[in-house]
């Protein structure tokens, strides 16, 4: 299955992983007030402004967001992940995007990079098609746009 022709569906997935549920009350020195709600809000009226619906999901369950993540072969063109911290520790969670065989963009709010070395790795990554860190909640509308454009064939 070819990885960018699957825009059939006009639809995205926007995974969020553990705690993220608790964005604008967790660690706001680090994180901020932003809500996943208003999170949420931004990657749909991204995704509306390139033609396309996101449907906005989040779990504190690695194996939730594996069978969210199967859905994906099926009923998403693509898929935006913000994994939280199973980016750095999760193998199933990087073999579903595998396989899957759709355009992946993972983001994360903070620059995992500048962080802890534990999280300087993700086994995420090398699978996804962009990773977009350290741009706060507007990396979300960045990591959709970029989507949008890798679905519709697009590499600039």
């Amino acid at each position: 299955m070819d990885r960018t022709s699957a825009r059939a569906t006009g639809r995205v997935l926007v995974l969020n992983g553990p705690n993220l549920n608790l964005l604008g009350t967790r660690e706001p020195a680090l994180y901020g007030s932003v809500t996943l709600a208003d999170v949420e809000k931004l990657c749909r009226e991204t995704a509306a402004a390139h033609g396309m619906e996101a449907d906005c999901r989040q779990s504190n369950h690695e194996g939730g967001l594996v069978d969210v993540i199967h859905e994906a072969r099926t009923e998403f063109a693509g898929i935006v992940i913000n994994p939280g911290a199973y980016s750095h520790t999760s193998i199933a969670i990087r073999d579903a995007l595998a396989a899957v065989e759709r355009p992946v963009v993972e983001v994360h709010l903070t620059n995992i990079h500048r962080r802890e070395e534990f999280r300087h790795h993700s086994y995420v990554s090398g699978v996804a098609d962009a990773v977009i860190c350290g741009a706060g909640t507007d990396g979300y509308g960045f990591a959709v746009t970029r989507l949008a454009r890798l679905i519709g064939g697009g590499a600039r």
